[in-house]
This record gives C-alpha cells, sequence and structure tokens, in this order.
C-alpha cells in the first residue's frame, strides 16, 4: 500500500480523494492546503492529517508519494522539493507550462529512480484503448488524419479572475482544462508533432484567457491534426482518427466523471460502421493505481518521458502561435 498525500483541495484534489478511497493500492492520508477552515469537514470525513506548511508535509515519513493539484505554474517547484524529499510524485495535468520545466521534472525524478506520474486519465478509457490498439493495427493502413473536440461548460460558472480562467495559469483557452487530454492521446496514437497553428477567441465568458481555442497541426509522419475546445457549450467529445483503409471513432456519452458510456466506431471502406459501447469505468483510480503498482515494481507505467515532455512542447507552441499569429515549428 502506497501512502499518498494531497497537495491542494480544491475541487479536483477532493475528488482524487474520494476516488481512491476504496483503493487497496493507493490511499490518501495526508493533505495540504492554505487555509484549513472550509476544508474541515471534508478533512475529519476523510480522517486526514492535515498540514498547513508543504515543508512539514514532505517531512512525514509515512507518506510515500504527493499528488499535486494546484494551479499550473506552482507545479514544477512543487514537484522538484517532493522529489528532493524522495516523495514519489503525481502531477495533475498540464504538469508544467513550459518544456523546460517538463525536462527539470522528469530529470529530477529520474536521478533520483522514482516515477513521475501524470494525470491524463482518458488514455485507460476502454474505448481509447480500443482505438489506440485499431490504429497500430495493419489493417488501419497509413496513418492520414487525427481530430478530437472536448468541450463543455463545467468552468462557466467560475468567477472571471479564477486562475483557471487566466493567460498565466491557463493558456490557449480551454486547452489546460481538456485539450492537454486530446493532445496526449495524439502523441500516443499518431507520434510527434512537426509544426501547428492555433488561434483562440473570447465570445461569451470574461475569462483573460478565452473561452474557445483552435489547432491545426502536421506530425513528423506526415498526417495532419485538428484540434477544438471550448468552454462554453453543452457537453460533447469526439475523438476520431483516420487510416487510408478504417476510420474509426471514440464518442462520449456523457463527461467521465459522471460515469458516461463511451461510444466505439469502426468504419472499413465498402462497409456500414461497427458500433459497440464500452461500460463507463473509473480512469481516474485506473491511472493512479497504474502508477502505484510501476512504483511497487508490479507492473510499467504507460507514459514515456519523450510524449510528457512533447506535451507540454504543444501546448507551449499552442499559445505561442496564438500570440504571433503564425505557424510554429517544434
Amino acid at each position: 500500500m502506497i501512502n499518498a498525500a494531497i497537495l491542494g483541495l480544491g475541487w479536483w484534489g477532493k475528488h482524487i480523494t474520494e476516488t481512491l478511497s476504496k483503493s487497496s493500492l493507493i490511499q490518501i492520508k495526508a493533505a495540504c492546503s492554505r487555509t484549513k477552515e472550509k476544508h474541515t469537514q471534508f478533512i475529519e470525513e476523510h480522517n486526514l492529517k492535515y498540514y498547513k506548511n508543504y515543508i512539514d508535509l514532505l517531512s512525514d515519513n509515512e507518506i510515500d508519494a504527493i499528488i499535486i493539484c494546484t494551479p499550473n505554474s506552482q507545479h514544477e517547484e512543487q514537484a522538484l522539493m517532493a522529489i528532493d524529499a524522495k516523495k514519489q510524485v503525481f502531477c495533475e495535468k498540464p504538469m508544467t507550462l513550459k518544456s523546460k520545466s517538463a525536462n527539470n521534472m522528469i530529470n529530477a525524478a529520474k536521478k533520483s529512480k522514482l516515477i513521475l506520474g501524470i494525470g491524463h486519465e482518458r488514455r485507460f478509457d476502454p474505448a481509447m484503448e480500443m482505438l489506440k490498439k485499431t490504429i497500430e493495427h495493419k489493417s488501419f493502413g497509413k496513418k492520414m488524419h487525427i481530430e478530437a473536440n472536448w468541450s463543455h461548460d463545467i468552468l462557466a460558472g467560475l468567477d472571471s479572475d479564477n486562475w483557471r480562467g487566466t493567460s498565466d495559469e491557463a493558456p490557449a483557452a480551454g486547452m489546460t482544462g481538456t485539450g492537454v487530454h486530446m493532445t496526449d492521446l495524439f502523441l500516443s496514437m499518431f507520434g510527434s508533432v512537426e509544426g501547428l497553428f492555433a488561434q483562440s477567441s473570447s465570445r461569451v465568458l470574461k475569462f483573460e484567457t478565452g473561452d474557445l481555442c483552435t489547432v491545426m497541426m502536421r506530425f513528423k509522419s506526415g498526417a495532419t491534426g485538428q484540434l477544438s475546445v471550448l468552454s462554453k457549450t453543452p457537453y460533447y467529445c469526439r475523438l476520431t482518427a483516420f487510416g487510408d483503409n478504417i476510420w474509426s471513432e471514440v464518442r462520449d456519452i456523457k463527461h467521465p466523471m459522471f460515469k458516461g458510456k463511451t461510444e466505439f466506431t469502426l468504419c472499413r471502406i465498402g462497409e456500414e460502421p461497427e458500433k459497440t459501447l464500452y461500460p463507463a469505468i473509473d480512469t481516474i483510480k485506473s491511472n493512479l493505481e497504474e502508477w502505484s503498482l510501476a512504483i511497487l515494481n508490479r507492473g510499467s507505467y504507460r507514459f514515456t518521458d519523450k510524449e510528457k515532455i512533447e506535451n507540454i512542447a504543444l501546448l507551449e507552441a499552442i499559445d505561442q502561435s496564438i500570440l504571433d499569429n503564425k505557424w510554429i515549428k517544434l
């Protein structure tokens, strides 16, 4: 059993704590937050040891791992402090906002022989796993194009000055909320990106960062990609991959957070599309438990360091393309 602590008791930190309450591999034993008063009931209900000071938490020898759920710009410093204290680190997405920071975190973890976890749980969705297998099978043919749209209005009720709507903490509109999940999947399915062009806009919400973003990209293989994320529309999530023999798609019925089923479609040339409905699973728990098994030397963790770094490089390039209004080569 891995004894972990949550750094940050916002809605996502609480969601992870509740998610792991029935895990036989990893349990949340402590929490660190700037203020205790508004979290007192939650802390007591989950029997958590509370720390106001992060350094004090890192000195707790009973804690094996830190799960970071704080504003994005804080991730690098907090992760490096945990690694220096010989704690395993799981970091919510995006891992950082700069590829240099991602490199620093990964190199520090490797030097200390620690496994750096990342909160891209969509890779654990059974329909997404089937899509990846379909793409990798020879019957798919040459990879031609991949496109996705993950949009919702979950954050639309936030105050305009919330950190999730600022350019410093959440650049490129909805990219840090949902878009980075899709680019992570793009990298795992189609490989490295050669260059991209991005646009953002503010249509409805008053977020400094904007409320929609679109990206066009070219992969090093010659395949192309397209991504859209909106922060104010009814829930919608779809990822479609096109080969020269097959196209295949994953579409959410509702948000995975609400245990929604996922529809997988496969279409061969000259045939009708075949649809399969996959049951909802707790992908957040699956991710954290696979990371735990890797720490315990009982399995491997599916994310490569190269993919982690390249995904942050994509986010950085998207933001730069929006600012400069030009194609960015990676």
